[in-house]
């Protein structure tokens, strides 16, 4: 047996997520899993962003804030549908704003909310 793991374990493991190779490595009970490495997941729509989210947060996955989730594993992810960066790029700094503090008080992101942000009248 290994020390990372049952004798019949994979050492390395590559697979295609979203189009995109990974490779997951078993590297022994020395190297732990922190939020500073994760994998960030453009999502189409809320629907795509609602079944990843579930997904991840399913069997014991534990759901964060501003998108961010850890899956049963320990792995951080973090699930952007692709409707949010282009609000936070806008060149108008009241939706920016607007957009940011919505964000801040979601779990998961909801596009219809970021872009009720969007869309509020300026005050003033």
């Amino acid at each position: 047996m290994r020390d990372n793991g049952q004798p019949d374990d994979p050492m390395i493991v590559e697979f295609n997520l979203a189009g995109s190779p990974m490779m997951i490595l078993t590297a022994g009970p020395h190297h732990k899993l922190t939020p500073a490495a994760s994998i960030s997941v453009l999502t189409e729509d809320q629907k795509e962003t609602d079944q990843l989210w579930d997904a991840l947060t399913g069997n014991g996955g534990e759901a964060g804030h501003c998108g961010w989730v850890v899956d049963r594993f320990g792995v951080s992810w973090q699930i952007v549908p692709k409707r949010m960066p282009d609000l936070l790029a806008s060149d108008d700094p009241g939706i920016v704003q607007r957009v940011s503090k919505a964000m801040m008080q979601m779990g998961k992101i909801d596009i219809a909310a970021l872009d009720a942000a969007a869309n509020e009248p300026a005050h003033g």
